[in-house]
């Protein structure tokens, strides 16, 4: 245990002087309803014209895609794509977080305090879709 540890901290120390990160990518799709409270009464939303998205007030039906990078200390499956992936789709699955009347903005949100929580001290980015056309990205840069 010592030794891994010691060989972690080597990689670190590496990567920090040669100016290299590292970082997984997973992708993943929930489907998800929502809606954005008022937007079929405030005139901001609803005008009556070519740029109208009072519809966007009634609860509608989306495929939200995510994609998460987070950064990594090793080459050797620190984080393991698979399992990070499942874990991600059950927060939504078994209610840690879910998608009801979010914007993509507020969802990547929730999401980032969540992998903030659970894996500190790295850079992380979070983007959410809707149908994969319109969509968020946050970022967090570690010690910011």
């Amino acid at each position: 245990m010592e030794n891994n540890f010691k060989e972690k901290e080597n990689n670190i120390e590496k990567d920090f002087f040669s100016g290299k990160k590292k970082f997984i990518i997973v992708k993943f799709q929930k489907e998800g309803v929502h809606y954005f409270p008022n937007a079929d009464k405030d005139p901001r939303y609803a005008t009556g014209k070519w740029d109208d998205v009072s519809f966007l007030g009634y609860r509608h039906f989306h495929y939200f895609y995510f994609k998460v990078k987070i950064e990594v200390f090793d080459n050797n499956r620190e984080i393991e794509f698979i399992q990070f992936r499942r874990w991600l789709e059950r927060l939504y699955d078994y209610g840690t977080l879910n998608l009801e009347n979010k914007s993509c903005e507020m969802i990547a949100e929730d999401l980032l305090e969540i992998l903030k929580d659970k894996y500190p001290n790295r850079d992380i980015t979070v983007e959410v879709y809707e149908d994969d056309i319109n969509g968020s990205i946050i970022e967090y840069v570690k010690g910011s």
